[in-house]
């Protein structure tokens, strides 16, 4: 096991969140490894500094009172304004349970869609972030899926053609709940996002078998080109298997 390799598995070790095989690998890098020892010893601090440390604050009543003194009254909500909001809310959840929802969407929406897209693929950045279930074994991520949506999404093993699988996650775009699979190419993440139906990223999207695609990642559009080839490749040998 590699310092990024064991790096990308500390929080998920520290939270006692991954697999027995997995705490092996990672416990033996460390015990070899002084930098990756010292960075885990750094997380573990930070993660007891923040239970011991009060970050709620009340604010005064005083302070509400001047924020809401200072608002023009126009802006603020009627009873009649916060029903029909509802009542759109309520009939755009009725057109995404019956799968229309993909119908009525505009230009504009899909170009909402593909912001929500690329945010979701930064938020996963964040140390923490990246993953619910942390596995490079597709037998494991998959399952992991299994009731929490719809349809769980396909998890392909592209360790040979040079795309690592590190596990999955729940995200939400659209309102939705969709799931994550993440890859690692080298020092990048790759998120692919499934669900039924730019920042310097770059992004495809796909639809095969009833489900929507999106790749999501900083590497090269030929790389991620690749990715999407190679995965529906995999996809569709399983699929004949």
């Amino acid at each position: 096991m590699t310092c990024d390799e064991a790096r990308l598995l500390l929080h998920a070790l520290i939270d006692g969140e991954l697999d027995a095989g997995h705490v092996r690998e990672v416990e033996a890098h460390i015990a070899g490894c002084a930098a990756c020892a010292a960075e885990l010893a750094a997380q573990k601090e930070l993660k007891r500094v923040l239970a011991d440390t009060n970050l709620r604050y009340t604010a005064p009543p005083a302070l509400r009172a001047r924020i809401e003194a200072s608002l023009p009254t126009s802006q603020a909500p009627n009873r009649r304004a916060v029903l029909r909001g509802f009542a759109m809310g309520s009939a755009v959840s009725a057109l995404a349970a019956t799968g229309l929802v993909a119908i009525v969407l505009r230009q504009d929406d899909q170009q909402q869609i593909l912001s929500e897209v690329v945010s979701a693929h930064l938020r996963s950045l964040q140390a923490g972030h990246l993953t619910d279930v942390i596995s490079t074994d597709q037998h494991t991520v998959k399952p992991w899926f299994n009731g929490k949506l719809d349809v769980a999404p396909p998890v392909i093993d592209l360790t040979a053609q040079g795309f690592t699988l590190v596990g999955g996650r729940l995200d939400y775009i659209d309102a939705r709940a969709i799931g994550a699979v993440v890859y690692r190419r080298r020092q990048h993440i790759i998120n692919l996002f499934v669900a039924q139906t730019v920042q310097g990223f770059n992004c495809r999207r796909w639809g095969d078998r009833g489900l929507n695609f999106w790749a999501v990642s900083d590497i090269g559009a030929d790389e991620l080109a690749e990715f999407v080839d190679k995965f529906e490749a995999a996809m569709k040998a399983n699929a004949e298997g």
